[in-house]
């Protein structure tokens, strides 16, 4: 790895804290409290199997992010998830369903909060950092 690299470590730490907070909270209220959150972000029923996989992968997120906060470079990969998954989502789910002429309310506001994710994790990624060979121990 090169050490002109420039790292943004506040961002890195914006988004982990951010993961932590926004991740981390609405999948420990999918866990224990689903019908808040169904009610809070108008989610329509759910099968609470799938409901409480897609909480525990977030509430796992917030509780990686908390190692991010402390060793911002280990957990880079956390963060190239969150596009990965979320990009995956805006393609493959939202934007058929826009095109179809069928997009409910509650997908625009998922969209908005990924769409902050990404652009977050992207500015705050070093992508050198993530993509170089680490030297072998």
């Amino acid at each position: 790895m090169s050490n002109n690299v420039s790292i943004r470590w506040d961002w890195l730490k914006a988004m982990y804290i951010y993961t932590l907070i926004g991740g981390g909270g609405t999948g420990l209220g999918m866990i224990f409290f689903p019908k808040v959150i169904q009610s809070l972000f108008k989610y329509p029923g759910q099968d609470p199997v799938v409901f409480g996989v897609f909480g525990s992968f977030l509430l796992g997120s917030g509780l990686l992010a908390i190692l991010g906060i402390r060793s911002p470079l280990k957990f880079i990969p956390l963060l190239a998830l969150q596009i990965c998954y979320k990009s995956i989502w805006i393609l493959g789910v939202l934007l058929p369903q826009l095109l179809a002429g069928h997009v409910p309310t509650h997908a625009v506001m998922l969209f908005v909060i990924f769409a902050t994710y990404i652009v977050g994790d992207l500015i705050a990624i070093p992508f050198p950092v993530l993509f170089s060979k680490q030297a072998k121990t």
